[in-house]
């Protein structure tokens, strides 16, 4: 795959990264209606998750910090799927729409093509392959 090819990618993959992460700081309230009741400071989550999102959008954009951001936007998306698990278990509405059982499918299926992604971003998919 040429350099410019994965280098188009990572601004695809790595954009609404940013631009959901900035959306945590200007509406966080839709936010936190979805975090689990048993995490503590909801609010303080959603702007560390919103920084988290941004952060990983520029480091996977960046190749000189792609194969780190990668690995750790693999953690991240394994840590923020609780709160998308609570509004399956729980019905809670997102921005006022409630997700079918085939729409949380979806995400869910979203969640893990976004981890096979990082994965390969970080190179390690790649390995894992050999």
């Amino acid at each position: 795959m040429s350099a410019t090819f994965v280098h188009i990618l990572a601004l695809i993959y790595g954009i609404p990264f940013i631009l959901v992460g900035i959306e945590h700081f200007r509406e966080p309230q839709k936010f936190v209606e979805i975090v689990p009741t048993y995490l503590p400071f909801p609010l303080f989550l959603v702007y560390l998750t919103g920084v988290m999102e941004i952060a990983g959008g520029l480091g996977i954009i960046y190749p000189e910090t792609r194969e780190l951001t990668g690995r750790l936007m693999v953690l991240f998306l394994i840590a923020i799927y609780p709160a998308n698990l609570n509004m399956w278990i729980n019905d809670i509405p997102f921005n006022g729409t409630r997700l079918t059982t085939q729409g949380h499918l979806v995400r869910l299926s979203v969640q893990i093509l976004l981890i096979i992604a990082a994965l390969g971003f970080s190179g390690d998919l790649q390995k894992l392959r050999k």
